[in-house]
């Protein structure tokens, strides 16, 4: 699923009445396993399917030692084997296990590394087969596995947990799983089981029947609850199929341990963090590359030839995602787009708009950052054209991301682009209720060009608006816009729907303002009404505030959309010389007025005076526009007076004269604009050649630093080398030292003892303080005056000195002076 509103699906009509739970773990992993399965019960509604990195050429005596630890029965898994409570099946070597129709199965690996994790790959199977009573628990492991199906399982409604990473023997399964923010648990592996056993005995897991739960009833509370999401994220749930709502708010309430909405509802209220745990739980954002990949064979074969043919920079192709997620079918479209263009690509300009209604979502789709479990999808030929490896994960290239636009918008109220040639909306209808999915698809009509396309997904129609689209590919759900289509109402268009009422263009009785007791106010009030000529007031962006008197003449609501934008409401005649006024009441901060300017209404010829003044209210700067009707000139009424030719000729040569000084004014305008636009581009070009020459140097230090890096992190390992062999040498000589029983003493050059033997202590009473001391400071048991000349003709000959020396307790020693060579 990828998509704006992920809000779960129906259960599978196979799933059991009980939990079952996918275990995923790599090294370090059988002693989690262990502490997970030991304080399980025997009669525990519970089945647990263990996933461990094995080797591929070694017998696994896996289940053997599982089996001592567990209360439960555990057996090694077998192909076709059926899944029932209160078991454990333990994943046998060199395979992929999968589960379909409440049996597991079995398939070999493979050749060398699979693309897929082999937790990934059974926690995928789990959420499509159980959906709310699949489970997902990561465990002590290294690399990024299990991380991408604990997002699946989530989607489907499903409970996801996982170790905590301080007590996991590697912590990198664990951690790349929480990183996702798809993990409702985080606890030590002891409690862990605590938490499953205390679920899989929820009446709302344990329940036999598939319909919504009896403790979410359709009440004031399930109101409330919906308040409450609205007031904190703008997002309308009512909108929503109401089963899928209720098993998502009870399985948050089993989280909780809470058996009636009204507890719910009231921990909502004070628990913002909760809340925004809840639309989580309601917002599941799961979508991946390439998803159903006959959805993108079919627009490379019959949709993108079709509609990139004649691309080019000034005829862009726009495609619309509502409900992207975090961007994985954005980029996809984008990347199968620049395909089929091939070497065309500079070419054409390809604008793709991709909206969601979660802020999170779309910063993390502006991102275009993923991680390594993308490479289950994406080919390789492609992860090498159309990303980059980073921080462990991949990013999507410039080439793509330039070409996609991100931002929130929720597509049931919120105004739709236009002028698009496909709307992308795949596996969101579903989740919406009759009403909404007939207003969308209503937004969606509105949006396409002439014959433009729209792609559902599967398990989605037009059949609420077929009388808007007809079918242009059955076997991939593509619709095109009917040209002869009933006109959509303007009601099913967000934009219009939420849109202030704009102000009167006319005076009407209940736009007056009520009379005042001031006589004085009461008479100026009816002068104005009846004396002054019609005038708006405009803000800032043009955009009409207030206006006076009958307007009709000079302004007119046009057709589509309803606005109150001064400039498309004005007169065709009128807009160039009121934004010329406007521009100069504008920069000069003072009134003006262009007298006689003509138009026509309804057939007739018209002459009128404008006037523009600036406002300042509040400090806010606004503009008060009048339209004061100028009547026929004396030149007109004397070329009224002349019939035939002539005063035609009269006519033509005026509106000649005045055509050529509009012209002669856009001219300077237009002048006066490239002079701009050209200074600008030259310090957009300045700034640019600035950048270029900062990225450049900052590529270098980057290149330095991680030279430097690679010499500093090949220094550490030969010190660490030495260290190591260092420390094994004195460990050596100290051993050596230790186990000779001659007495010998090291001294340095400057004659201070530096290391003994045991002996040495008994026999020349020396002991392990008087290490550093000079040895002329001690009086050793021997009889020899000239000890320290003979160490110092040693030093200083590199010779050998040997003599006969007698001992204090009349025993006589042979001295031996040998040199120390370093």
């Amino acid at each position: 699923m990828s998509g704006q509103e992920k809000v779960g699906d129906a259960s599978a009509s196979t799933a059991p009445p009980f939990l079952v739970a996918g275990i995923g773990a790599s090294a370090g992993g059988l002693e989690a396993i262990s502490g997970l399965l030991r304080p399980i019960p025997g009669d525990a509604p519970l089945a647990l399917i263990v996933v461990q990195h094995l080797a591929r050429d070694q017998p696994s005596i896996l289940p053997e030692l599982l089996a001592h630890t567990a209360s439960l029965t555990v057996v090694s898994a077998r192909d076709r084997c059926a899944i029932q409570p209160a078991h454990v099946y333990v994943i046998p070597p060199d395979r992929r296990m999968t589960v379909t129709d409440g049996h597991l199965r079995l398939r070999p690996k493979g050749p060398g590394p699979g693309s897929e994790g082999t937790v990934d790959t059974l926690f995928r199977s789990l959420a499509a087969q159980y959906k709310e009573r699949a489970v997902g628990v990561v465990l002590s492991g290294s690399a990024q596995d299990g991380a991408t199906g604990i997002r699946e399982i989530k989607a489907a409604g499903g409970l996801t947990l996982a170790q905590t990473p301080e007590q996991a023997g590697v912590d990198g399964m664990p951690r790349a799983a929480i990183g996702t923010g798809m993990v409702e648990v985080v606890l030590p592996v002891e409690e862990i089981a605590a938490e499953l056993v205390r679920l899989a005995q929820h009446p709302f897991f344990a329940r036999k029947e598939d319909g919504g739960p009896e403790t979410v009833p359709e009440s004031l509370h399930m109101q409330q609850a919906f308040k409450l999401l609205r007031r904190t994220s703008g997002i309308d749930f009512s909108n929503y199929k109401l089963p899928t709502l209720k098993r998502r708010i009870s399985k948050r309430m089993a989280l909780h341990h809470l058996s009636t909405l009204a507890d719910y509802v009231a921990l909502l209220s004070r628990d913002a963090a909760e809340l925004e745990l809840l639309q989580g739980d309601l917002l599941i954002h799961v979508t991946s590359f390439f998803r159903e990949p006959d959805s993108y064979r079919a627009l490379s074969e019959l949709v993108f030839p079709r509609l990139l043919e004649h691309a080019s920079r000034d005829v862009p192709v726009r495609i619309w995602i509502p409900g992207c997620s975090t961007g994985e079918e954005v980029y996809s479209i984008a990347i199968t787009a620049l395909e089929v263009l091939g070497d065309r690509t500079e070419a054409a300009t390809l604008q793709i708009f991709g909206t969601d209604v979660s802020d999170r979502a779309v910063e993390r789709a502006r991102a275009g950052v993923y991680g390594a479990g993308i490479t289950a999808d994406v080919s390789s030929d492609r992860l090498r054209r159309f990303f980059s490896r980073f921080d462990g994960g991949y990013r999507i290239n410039k080439e793509v991301r330039e070409r996609c636009v991100f931002a929130r918008q929720d597509v049931t109220r919120d105004p739709p682009f236009s002028r698009l040639d496909l709307v992308v909306c795949r596996n969101l209808l579903i989740y919406l209720d009759q009403a909404a999915q007939r207003k969308v698809l209503g937004v969606f009509h509105y949006a396409l060009k002439a014959n433009g396309l729209l792609m559902l997904g599967g398990s989605e129609t037009t059949g609420s608006r077929a009388d808007l689209f007809t079918l242009f590919a059955k076997k991939f759900q593509l619709y095109r816009k009917k040209l002869d289509g009933a006109a959509v109402e303007a009601a099913a268009l967000p934009s219009l729907a939420r849109t202030q009422t704009p102000q009167r263009m006319a005076s009407t009785p209940s736009d007056r303002i009520p009379a005042p007791a001031d006589l004085q106010t009461d008479a100026n009030r009816v002068l104005l009404d009846r004396y002054a000529p019609p005038a708006v007031v405009v803000g800032e962006d043009l955009r009409i505030i207030r206006s006076r008197g009958s307007t009709s003449p000079f302004l007119e609501l046009p057709s589509g959309e309803v606005t109150t934008d001064l400039m498309k409401m004005i007169r065709p005649e009128l807009s160039y010389p009121l934004r010329t006024l406007l521009r100069e009441a504008r920069a000069h901060g003072r009134a003006s007025a262009k007298q006689r300017v003509r138009f026509t209404v309804e057939g007739r010829r018209r002459t009128v005076d404008l006037n523009v003044m600036p406002l300042r209210p509040r400090g806010e700067r606004h503009f008060l526009i009048v339209f004061e009707d100028a009547g026929p000139s004396k030149a007109d009424k004397a070329v009224s007076e002349r019939p035939g030719r002539g005063s035609e000729l009269t006519a033509l040569q005026q509106e000649l004269t005045d055509t050529r000084a509009q012209l002669q004014s856009i001219i300077d305008d237009l002048g006066a604009a490239n002079e701009e636009l050209q200074s600008a581009n030259e310090e957009i070009l300045s700034s640019n050649e600035e950048l270029q020459s900062t990225n450049e140097e900052l590529d270098t230090a980057k290149e330095e630093l991680q030279s430097t890096n690679e010499e500093l992190a090949t220094l550490n390992e030969e010190l660490r080398s030495r260290n190591e062999e260092l420390a094994g040498a004195n460990s050596d000589l100290s051993n050596l030292l230790a186990s000779v029983q001659i007495p010998i003493v090291m001294v340095t050059r400057d004659l201070r003892i530096r290391r003994i033997t045991p002996a040495a202590e008994r026999v020349l009473n020396i002991i392990p303080s008087d290490i550093g001391r000079p040895i002329g400071h001690l009086k050793p048991n021997l009889v020899c005056p000239d000890l320290e000349s003979l160490i110092a003709e040693t030093i200083d000959t590199v010779s050998i000195r040997e003599r006969e020396v007698e001992g204090t307790d009349g025993r006589t020693f042979a001295l031996q002076i040998r040199p120390y060579q370093t």
